[in-house]
């Protein structure tokens, strides 16, 4: 399966001559999708059609962040006042009507997404939350307690599977320990792996995901050089290692101001620190081109597990 280990993106509604070259030319792995690129319900899905038909594929991964409430990329078109900490706090007072309410909604998602053409929703987000949780975590995390963080993720990743809806596991091994905006700057977390195993890593561990995006976050007690998206230390020891994860891992965005590198430089650090693919979100066509050109083809790992993906989007 001859792709490029990233994920682009576009800046407009409609593709622009160049990004049609980038899409049908230079074969990225997939496409995320912003608020930016979603005017209207046909305008949308005339988007999603134009990109596998210019990539030549039917199940061409068309990603997006539809999390609800607060990070909802298609608010102009389905409007869900609803966030995961709703559910996590109903699953206390009863965990029955819960799950039910839930699968019913996870139902009424994938279905929308599907009627636009979206294959890949980034969801559930296995972040913990703690006593210090950054606000850009927050209520996008079902709970402060990590078994319902971890149960109604995994019912989350079943329930889009039998849509034929891939999933995004994250931020692994955890952003709820963190109190710093990734978006902003490097968050440093002085937790040791023990206090982090018991908490933060739980929810991630025995999903069935295929893919799970990084956390731009530095443990300190675990590698106190490399952020995780760097560290071969975490991707390897911790990921792979206590956590078990077996699927696709995706960098978190390297134009992110957790990263302190150029583009390039971030896009070929998390390669080479063991991510599978990177994921670049701020859509300028040049940087698209150029980060598309420094990237290598996805390796025999990855097309294997891009092989079972494509399975669950037939």
């Amino acid at each position: 399966m001859k792709k490029k280990a990233i994920i682009v993106s576009i800046k407009g509604f409609k593709l622009s001559s160049k990004e049609k070259l980038l899409l049908s030319k230079e074969s990225p792995w997939g496409l995320i999708l912003f608020k930016r690129n979603i005017e209207s319900f046909n305008q949308v899905r005339r988007l999603t059609k134009e990109v596998k038909k210019l990539t030549k594929n039917k199940k061409f991964p068309v990603i997006i962040d539809e999390e609800g409430l607060s990070v909802s990329r298609l608010r102009n078109i389905f409007y869900h006042n609803i966030d995961a900490n709703f559910f996590g706090n109903l699953f206390r007072i009863n965990q029955k009507v819960t799950i039910s309410l839930y699968k019913n909604y996870l139902n009424s998602l994938c279905k929308k997404l599907k009627l636009i053409g979206i294959n890949v929703n980034t969801i559930p987000v296995l972040d913990v939350l703690r006593k210090n949780t950054n606000d850009v975590i927050g209520k996008r995390s079902f709970s402060n307690d990590e078994k319902i963080v971890k149960m109604l993720g995994e019912i989350t990743v079943k329930k889009c599977h039998l849509f034929n809806m891939a999933t995004v596991i994250k931020h692994i091994p955890g952003h709820g320990c963190s109190s710093i905006d990734s978006h902003v700057s490097l968050p440093k977390v002085k937790l040791n792996e023990k206090e982090l195993n018991k908490k933060d890593f739980y929810p991630f561990k025995s999903s069935s995901a295929k893919m799970a995006m990084t956390a731009h976050i530095l443990y300190s007690k675990i590698d106190k050089n490399n952020v995780t998206t760097f560290s071969s230390k975490v991707i390897k020891k911790i990921i792979r290692g206590k956590i078990g994860f077996k699927g696709i891992l995706i960098s978190d965005d390297i134009s992110m101001k957790a990263l302190k590198f150029d583009l390039v430089t971030n896009a070929k650090k998390s390669l080479l620190a063991g991510c599978n693919l990177v994921l670049y979100c701020a859509g300028n066509i040049k940087d698209n081109f150029k980060l598309i050109k420094s990237v290598p083809y996805i390796d025999k790992f990855t097309s294997k597990k891009t092989s079972e993906i494509y399975k669950i989007l037939r």
